[in-house]
């Protein structure tokens, strides 16, 4: 698998899609006809997340996160100290900027605060899609593309906003990337994930980047936060409720931070924070400790940019479960009758049937599974009838539900790493999940299935006690909050 042209943003859920042309068909009829019962079996079975098997993944993600506390490399997961020590207050105030880069669109928004009394006085915001040659070209050309965007959105700055004369824009970065981080605004990234392979950025100061290009697009702005998704999620949801200590992120990619104490934090002997306490960045998205994984699971990976990594996020984020399905569906279709005698070309391009795709299908409750047929028809080129459509449906949902289930089970995991440290300081009392992300904000079946697993897990009553809230944009509108509580210059409290 490349995920090249063919793998887009799970930013835009219900996309236009051009009607009825006829597909191309490829390989010679059959002689004889074949259930595709047999493989939909092996595939639920193969999924299949009883308790035991969830109550392990949730023991092994708190068990990687303790060992990726202890040393760097100590696990898969690696535990990235974030630098932020305290989350904002409600106090601050002024006109502050937000860039958020995590998938294949970049965000710009710009907020005007107003202290405890007024809060958000103001938002704006413009999306921007990133060209496929900007996400494998070089970095200069991918930052100067992100800079040239904020250039003109700056530009049109007015009515409630307000920029005191003699400072500059501040900033906060949102960079949904694996990096090290080495002060609050800056860091050097490891490795582009979610189908990214930009070169000469890897081993770089992604901030040093950002702020060269502007200096070359001549914008006055400087970067006062750098934050991944899921903390400025977690800064933006806790501005409102500060019951929140987890925020996730559920997208085209999939990441989870947490509030830490530094004490629990072997591998930072020493360092200190004013409030004792910091967030840390899971990039759980690498975590692979017993997942129940199919042979479609391990082809997408083996053909993947990046084999044998990021094994959870493959498992259960926007960009892969379209990808597993189609693969699934392709098998049936060389191997049974499901979709008659030929195999259409489309259905063998990897991606040509996305995650939105699928929960369209999903939402179809018509006796003839009409939007079905259509998808099928319209993206793959597959003619089907009724029962067709309704094997391919339970296909779908077996994908997601083991995706929104693993996806509650490290949630869990996490929880439960936060309870065991604190002595009953989590499942005691009102805990906040914030969530964000355009699989869990419009996949209904996915959440139910997440919340359902976290249900199980924790039984009722603890379960009562977490509240699993959608965030929405709370990345953007957090690094912008912490690009203020970061200012360098004095909030007039």
């Amino acid at each position: 698998m490349s995920l090249s042209a063919t793998s887009p943003a799970f930013g835009s859920f219900y996309p236009s899609r051009s009607h009825r042309a006829m597909p191309r068909f490829t390989m010679a009829v059959r002689s004889r006809e074949l259930t595709a019962t047999p493989i939909l079996t092996k595939l639920q079975k193969d999924c299949a997340t009883p308790l035991p098997l969830l109550r392990h993944v949730a023991d092994a993600m708190a068990s990687d996160m303790r060992a990726g506390l202890s040393a760097d490399g100590g696990s898969d997961l690696k535990m990235i100290l974030s630098y932020v020590d305290s989350l904002p207050s409600g106090n601050e105030k002024g006109l502050f900027y937000a860039l958020d880069l995590g998938g294949t669109n970049f965000r710009v928004l710009r907020v005007q605060l107003g202290g405890k009394e007024e809060r958000v006085i103001a938002t704006e915001f413009e999306q921007v899609s990133i060209p496929q040659d900007f996400m494998f070209g070089t970095s200069e050309k991918l930052f100067d593309f992100i800079a040239s965007g904020l250039a003109k959105f700056a530009q049109n700055e007015g009515g409630k906003f307000h920029l005191p004369s003699g400072r500059i824009r501040e900033i906060g970065f949102t960079f949904s990337f694996p990096v090290k981080q080495t002060s609050i605004d800056s860091g050097i990234l490891i490795k582009w994930t979610k189908g990214f392979a930009v070169s000469g950025t890897a081993g770089r100061d992604v901030v040093a980047c950002l702020n060269e290009a502007m200096e070359r697009q001549g914008l006055d702005m400087r970067v006062s936060a750098l934050v991944n998704d899921s903390v400025g999620t977690l800064a933006g949801a806790r501005y409102w409720d500060d019951d929140v200590m987890v925020a996730v992120i559920l997208g085209t990619g999939t990441n989870a931070c947490y509030v830490e104490r530094l004490a629990a934090i072997p591998k930072l002997q020493g360092q200190m924070s004013s409030t004792g306490e910091t967030i840390i960045n899971t990039e759980w998205g690498a975590f692979s400790n017993g997942l129940p994984l199919t042979v479609y699971d391990r082809e997408m990976d083996n053909a993947s940019i990046n084999p044998g990594e990021q094994i959870f996020e493959k498992t259960i984020s926007g960009m892969y479960l379209g990808e597993i399905v189609r693969r699934v569906l392709l098998k049936m279709a060389e191997d049974s009758d499901l979709f008659g005698a030929s195999v259409p070309a489309k259905l063998a391009a990897p991606h040509v049937l996305r995650t939105p795709d699928i929960c369209a299908m999903q939402q179809d409750n018509s006796d003839d599974l009409q939007a079905v047929g259509s998808i099928l028809y319209n993206v793959a080129g597959v003619e089907s009838n009724l029962r067709a459509r309704s094997i391919v449906v339970e296909v779908c949902d077996t994908i997601v539900q083991r995706g929104g289930r693993l996806a509650g089970a490290g949630i869990v995991g996490i929880l439960q790493k936060m309870e065991e440290d604190s002595k009953g300081l989590i499942f005691g009392k009102r805990t906040v999940v914030a969530m964000d992300g355009g699989l869990y904000e419009n996949y209904p079946q996915y959440r139910e299935y997440l919340q359902g697993a976290v249900t199980d897990l924790l039984g009722t009553d603890i379960s009562n006690n977490v509240i699993i809230e959608h965030s929405k944009d709370g990345s953007g509108i957090g690094a912008a909050l912490l690009a203020a509580s970061n200012s360098k210059y004095e909030h007039d409290y």
